[in-house]
């Protein structure tokens, strides 16, 4: 009769609960990994390409001049007004205008302005703006989509989707200001969990 496991059986048992452990924990990196890319495809990229699709239909730029893009201003100048995209109903209208959809964002209210973004280390409510953004890396300025508060580790991710590499002060795809960082080092994501960025338009 025999009381007990061996050394041989524990081993094993803690062998497959390591292994169990182990997949559980890669599974939530892929989970991660795929919202981050959900949020990038449907929103992020779905802003940019609402904006260019709109400029191909108008031949203007979304968010520029009052009452003719969804625009504040009195004129028409080539580049959107400084639009918070979470307030406005105004570019959301010019988009379904011309037939073209509102990127989807998950906060209801904002019709497609605002993106609640779950990082490792923080949740960010993310909102886009339509702006001419002056870049101190590249000199003078650009129509950019502007995006406050995103979790820094989930904006590592973006720079890597759109440019292809890591760098916080070059690419379509930077951290705002382009000059936060000399190296274009992004930040550490756990010191500094959130950061606004912009993706060139």
């Amino acid at each position: 009769m025999r009381k007990g496991f061996t050394l041989v059986e524990l081993s094993i048992v803690l062998i497959i609960i390591g292994l169990i452990i182990g997949g559980v924990m890669k599974g939530k990196d892929l989970i991660n990994s795929a919202e981050q890319k959900k949020i990038y495809n449907t929103w992020i990229k779905g802003w940019e390409i609402a904006v260019n699709s709109y400029q191909d239909k108008t031949g203007a730029m979304l968010g520029d001049g009052l009452n003719i893009n969804g625009g504040t201003a009195a004129a028409e100048n080539g580049v959107p007004d400084d639009i918070d995209l979470s307030t406005t109903t105004a570019v959301q209208v010019r988009l379904r205008a011309v037939g073209l959809d509102v990127p989807v964002g998950n906060i209801v209210a904002t019709d497609g302005g605002s993106y609640n973004i779950k990082g490792k280390y923080a949740t960010g409510t993310a909102i886009a703006y339509l702006y001419n953004l002056a870049s101190a890396t590249d000199g003078g300025s650009k129509p950019r989509l502007y995006i406050t508060t995103v979790p820094t580790d989930v904006a590592i991710a973006f720079d890597r989707l759109t440019d292809g590499a890591l760098n916080s002060a070059t690419g379509a795809f930077r951290q705002y200001p382009d000059n936060t960082s000399a190296t274009g080092a992004w930040p550490d994501a756990k010191i500094t969990t959130t950061v606004n960025v912009s993706l060139e338009l």
